[in-house]
């Protein structure tokens, strides 16, 4: 059994820990919410957005070179995986690493087999997993969320899209967490280029726009995709942080809990411990009273 000094140093550190832990649960709400304002009214545009960038796709097809529609063989490959800059936020990276090496596994094998699969990471735990796994990383855009904005992640969409432009790559994912709600957060995987354009479902023509091209149909090519590309760029950013921040109030809330849990056994070995060894004090004095009387 041990000691209550030991007990003691041990209920001292625990508590000390549940309070950092309650602190960076209470920061992370408070930023979670900025966050999940920036999702929740960024979502509808860039979906929007999205159509329109995929029904313009279709349509300009073969009347507007579109560079960033191209088909190719898909023989080098461009993985940009979106993590976070901090850990202590439960399986939040880590749900990222796995999710790209399952996408490495299940669909780039061959490209992986022959040196040909690339990853940009958006996140510093991203960069350094990488890294350390041997995996040819490149881009590395670890202070983005310092000061989370369109115009930090452009850059990150830039190099990417001028990759696939100069034929470096000659498709690109996106491997993200998508924020669902505080505790929930599912990893996506979304094709970023070449654009696909929408499927023909069981109602077609529900996918027909008519659109009016003012000025013209190559200035739209011109302006409006790249600008469509970097915004999905970051929405699937935006995405993450918010999920960051619920998977570290969540991972927190629970660490709290867990000291608390853990403060009350110690608590109740230290009680026992004391009332142990007041018992056998009493018994020692006890024992050398009766041994003074007999005498």
């Amino acid at each position: 059994m041990a000691s209550l000094k030991e007990v003691r140093g041990r209920i001292t550190s625990i508590s000390s820990t549940q309070q950092i832990t309650k602190a960076m649960k209470m920061v992370a709400a408070a930023k979670l919410r900025r966050a999940q304002d920036n999702i929740l009214r960024m979502r509808p545009y860039a979906q929007r957005l999205s159509g329109i960038l995929a029904n313009l796709s279709s349509m300009t097809e073969g009347s507007v070179e579109n560079q960033f529609a191209e088909k190719r063989d898909v023989n080098k490959v461009l993985i940009i995986a979106v993590s976070s800059d901090r850990g202590l936020a439960g399986a939040f990276n880590s749900n990222i690493i796995k999710g790209v090496i399952s996408q490495i596994n299940s669909k780039y094998n061959r490209q992986y087999e022959a040196g040909n699969v690339t990853i940009m990471t958006i996140g510093k735990k991203a960069f350094e997993a990488f890294s350390k796994r041997g995996y040819n990383v490149i881009g590395d855009f670890t202070g983005t969320f310092t000061n989370l904005s369109f115009d930090t992640v452009r850059a990150a969409a830039e190099f990417a899209m001028n990759g696939f432009v100069n034929g470096e790559y000659d498709q690109i994912d996106v491997v993200y967490n998508e924020f669902k709600n505080v505790a929930t957060q599912i990893v996506k995987t979304e094709q970023f280029l070449p654009i696909e354009e929408n499927p023909v479902d069981e109602n077609p023509s529900a996918m027909l726009v008519d659109y009016t091209f003012e000025p013209s149909k190559e200035e739209i090519i011109e302006e409006l995709i790249p600008k469509s590309l970097k915004i999905q760029i970051y929405k699937a950013v935006l995405e993450s942080n918010a999920s960051e921040h619920g998977a570290r109030m969540t991972a927190m809330d629970k660490a709290t809990e867990n000291a608390g849990e853990l403060l009350k056994q110690l608590k109740l070995t230290y009680n026992r411990t004391r009332q142990a060894a007041i018992t056998k004090e009493i018994l020692e004095i006890v024992g050398g009273a009766e041994a003074l009387a007999s005498k």
